[in-house]
C-alpha cells in the first residue's frame, strides 16, 4: 500500500504553517499519510502551535537557522533510513493544498513507473501561474535568455522563453527539465538512489540540483497542471531581504560550476560568473535605495 510522507520546512511563519497543516488535515489523500514539519529556529509561536494543534505530526526542531536544504533533509534522512513511505512530497509552508491534489500527484506516480519526480501547477493569490513550477535547466545558453531579458521580450518563443517554458499551454501535461521545490512530490527510492538535496544551497537552486540528478539517473519529470495547489510565494512582502538576495546569486553560481563550468570555455565562464555579480550589485542598491523604514536587512 502507499504511504506519502509530507515534509515541510517553516521559519517564523506559524499562520501560514497553520493554514497549511489544516489544508492537508482537511482532505488527507486516501493513502497512509505522516507529516513532518522542521522548524529553523523561528523562536516564535510556530513550535507550540504544532505542538497543540498538529499532534499527530512529527516535529523537528533545528537549534539554528541552517537553510533550505540542510532543513528539509533533517526530515528526508530519517523517512529514507525507515524506507516506510513510498512517496515523499517536499511542501512549503505557504501553500494551500486542496481536496483531491495529493490523490493526484500520488495516483500520477503510482502509475507511470518511468517517472521520479512530479509536480502540480501551482497557482499564486491573483490567480496566475507560478512560473517556477515549471521550467527548463539554466544552461549558459538559457540562462543567458533569461538573465539578458530576451525571454521576457519573446515569452512565446521556443527558444527564448525556455527556461520557464512560457511558449507551451500551462495547461497541458509535460515532461519537463525541473519542478519547483515549493511542490514536489519524489519517489522515495529515487532519493535514496540520487541522494538528498545539495546543502551547498543555502536556499534557492536546490530544487533545480535535485531534479537535474534525477534525469541523469534517467527518471522523467513531469509537471501535472490538472492538479492544482495555491502558493502565496512571498505574499507578505514584495521585496527580498538582503541575505536572501544574497543566496539567490549563490545559487547561480554554485549550480553554474557545479553542472556547466566544466564543459564551457573560460571566457564564458567569465562572462557568466561576471552577469550574475552585476545583477547581484544592482539587486542589492535596489535594496539600499528604499527608505529606511522599507529597507529589508535580515
Amino acid at each position: 500500500m502507499s504511504k506519502l510522507a509530507i515534509v515541510i520546512l517553516n521559519y517564523r511563519r506559524p499562520d501560514l504553517l497553520a493554514d497549511c497543516l489544516a489544508s492537508i488535515y482537511a482532505a488527507p489523500p486516501r493513502c497512509a499519510l505522516e507529516v513532518w514539519v522542521v522548524d529553523n529556529a523561528s523562536g516564535d509561536a510556530s513550535v507550540p502551535l504544532v505542538r497543540q494543534r498538529f499532534p499527530q505530526v512529527r516535529l523537528l526542531e533545528s537549534p539554528t537557522n541552517v537553510g533550505f536544504s540542510r532543513g528539509n533533509n533533517l526530515a528526508l534522512r530519517e523517512i529514507v533510513a525507515e524506507a516506510s513511505a513510498t512517496s515523499v512530497l517536499l511542501l512549503n509552508n505557504d501553500t494551500l493544498v486542496p481536496a483531491g491534489a495529493l490523490d493526484g500527484l500520488v495516483a500520477y506516480l503510482d502509475q507511470h513507473a518511468d517517472v521520479g519526480a512530479v509536480g502540480p501547477k501551482l497557482l499564486l493569490p491573483d490567480g496566475s501561474l507560478d512560473r517556477a513550477c515549471r521550467r527548463s535547466f539554466p544552461s549558459p545558453e538559457v540562462a543567458f535568455y533569461r538573465m539578458s531579458g530576451l525571454a521576457t521580450l519573446f515569452p512565446h518563443s521556443p527558444r527564448f522563453g525556455r527556461y520557464n517554458l512560457t511558449y507551451l499551454d500551462p495547461d497541458q501535461t509535460t515532461e519537463v527539465d525541473a519542478l519547483v521545490g515549493a511542490c514536489m512530490l519524489l519517489r522515495r527510492s529515487v532519493i535514496a538512489e540520487v541522494g538528498l538535496l545539495d546543502e551547498q544551497f543555502f536556499m534557492y537552486g536546490e530544487d533545480l540540483d535535485w531534479c537535474y540528478r534525477i534525469k541523469q539517473y534517467g527518471w522523467k519529470i513531469v509537471y501535472l497542471p490538472h492538479v492544482i495547489v495555491h502558493h502565496y510565494k512571498r505574499a507578505a512582502s514584495t521585496r527580498r531581504a538582503i541575505p536572501s538576495i544574497r543566496a539567490f546569486y549563490a545559487a547561480m553560481r554554485i549550480f553554474h560550476r557545479k553542472h556547466y563550468a566544466a564543459t564551457t570555455a573560460a571566457p564564458i565562464n567569465l562572462l557568466i560568473e561576471s552577469g550574475i555579480t552585476i545583477k547581484e550589485l544592482v539587486a542589492l542598491g535596489r535594496n539600499l535605495l528604499l527608505p529606511p523604514a522599507a529597507r529589508r536587512v535580515g
